[in-house]
């Protein structure tokens, strides 16, 4: 680690915002997403299938928990949004998050894959109290990792590059979780999965931890809110909600999460009752993330040929066309299915950096627009979207297992495996096409965008 950087927050300087970030910083900031990948990984792949075939409840309770759980936790963000906002100290707002609950994230997340000798209510209470905590931990940590993306630098090309980077990382620490997870599990519980679950959990929690301690102290905040900047929570929500760019992200970031986790929670099933392959898993989830990066890494060069919007619901669009062609797959053209996986994972692997590097120009939109900032509640929000759209999906998984007769670690009857199939092809096409409509009504433009970056800079260096 270095310490050639300034341990202080720097103020609003727009010469420095504007200049390059050295790699050094970037390749750091980007980093501390693989460790974060290290916890949602593992939640979005393994949670779901942890809790009904080793933890030991139904799939409708366990997707009732996991549903009511994120519906709360996405409460939580805005209010860790608003905290990391006002928090002033020598090392700046966000960077000492990351070190502060980088520990109380760790404990909490073996906790939850710990299967106590419980019964009962008792052991469903034990599931609803460890989720909701590891949730809370989490957002306290990536909440204002993502806030530090939009006060890093003031431009908005080496906000993408940044963005880009991160999602590779995070694609890569989404691909060693999902291929090593299933043998890590086996080779630690040595025949008990339940010790396996945990042990696998504390590895991966240690690791994401040093992580987070790397990109603290390699990391810059640059851009500080307007000088006497004192605002109301309440003050902040409103901007957000008069802030129209803001909230096409806030709907398209919910309806594309419902998307993607309705393809990663089902794949497990999928391989297991409808292939009946699910040693599959390790290699067809690491295909996407693969893909993915590559399309994350693409991004920069995609974002200086086609605008963020026009080049968003050309993924979308493709996103639909490609879930909805899983349908016709049969279950033995195993290579087909890696191809269309592959192909989903390149197209949607520009859509994350994209994305955010969009959320930190609506920052810097609301500050032109209403002499205030608000970064960590930008994106606090943000992820309150995410959240309420990890839950959507995951009770519509729990729907239609229990409508349609779901048996855990049995074969499934007809309706179940057509119902899982559904839940891989045309249900999410359906959301990505809902995806597509939200966004035609974004309105904020390369070309609006550079204009609000010099009145702000001249805001600046008048005050």
């Amino acid at each position: 680690m270095t310490a050639a950087l300034p341990r202080t927050a720097a103020g609003p300087d727009a010469g420095t915002a504007h200049a390059p970030l050295p790699w050094r910083e970037k390749l750091a900031y980007g980093v501390a997403d693989m460790g974060f990948n290290f916890y949602w990984t593992n939640v979005a792949t393994f949670l779901l299938i942890y809790y009904t075939d080793t933890f030991g409840i139904s799939a409708a309770a366990a997707a009732t928990m996991m549903s009511a759980i994120k519906i709360v936790n996405a409460f939580t963000d805005p209010l860790i949004g608003a905290a990391a906002d006002r928090t002033d100290t020598r090392f700046g707002k966000f960077r000492p998050w990351l070190v502060w609950m980088c520990v109380p994230l760790a404990g909490a997340a073996v906790l939850t894959y710990t299967t106590p000798g419980l019964a009962g209510d008792a052991k469903l209470a034990w599931a609803y109290g460890t989720y909701l905590l590891m949730m809370v931990c989490y957002t306290c940590v990536n909440i204002p990792y993502n806030a530090l993306s939009g006060v890093m630098s003031a431009d908005p090309q080496q906000r993408s590059t940044i963005n880009g980077l991160r999602f590779i990382f995070a694609f890569a620490g989404s691909t060693l979780v999902t291929a090593a997870t299933p043998d890590m599990v086996r080779w630690l519980g040595a025949g008990d999965d339940r010790r396996g679950w945990q042990l696998t959990m504390l590895v991966w929690a240690v690791a994401a931890s040093l992580l987070f301690v790397f990109t603290f102290f390699n990391t810059r905040e640059r851009i500080a809110p307007p000088p006497g900047q004192r605002n109301a929570v309440w003050r902040d929500v409103r901007d957000l909600a008069g802030n129209r760019p803001w909230m096409v992200l806030f709907f398209l970031a919910l309806i594309i999460m419902v998307t993607i986790t309705l393809r990663t929670a089902s794949a497990a099933y999928y391989f297991k009752y409808v292939v009946g392959r699910p040693e599959l898993m390790r290699t067809f989830v690491p295909t996407y993330m693969v893909a993915a990066a590559v399309g994350a890494a693409l991004t920069p060069l995609l974002t200086r040929l086609v605008d963020k919007k026009t080049l968003m619901i050309v993924l979308m669009s493709a996103t639909a066309a490609l879930s909805a062609a899983f349908y016709v797959v049969p279950p033995d053209q195993v290579g087909l299915m890696f191809v269309l996986q592959g192909a989903l994972g390149l197209v949607l692997g520009p859509k994350s950096p994209l994305a955010f590097s969009m959320y930190a120009d609506t920052a810097d939109y609301n500050e032109w627009r209403t002499g205030r900032r608000a970064t960590a509640m930008t994106f606090a929000a943000a992820t309150f979207s995410q959240k309420l759209g990890t839950a959507v999906a995951v009770g519509v998984i729990g729907s239609v297992f229990t409508a349609l007769g779901y048996v855990p670690n049995a074969v499934q009857a007809s309706g179940s495996r057509e119902g899982i199939v559904w839940l891989m092809s045309f249900i999410p096409a359906a959301f990505a096409v809902a995806a597509v409509a939200v966004m035609c009504f974004y309105n904020l433009n390369g070309r609006q965008l550079a204009r609000i970056q010099a009145e702000l800079d001249a805001r600046k260096t008048a005050s």
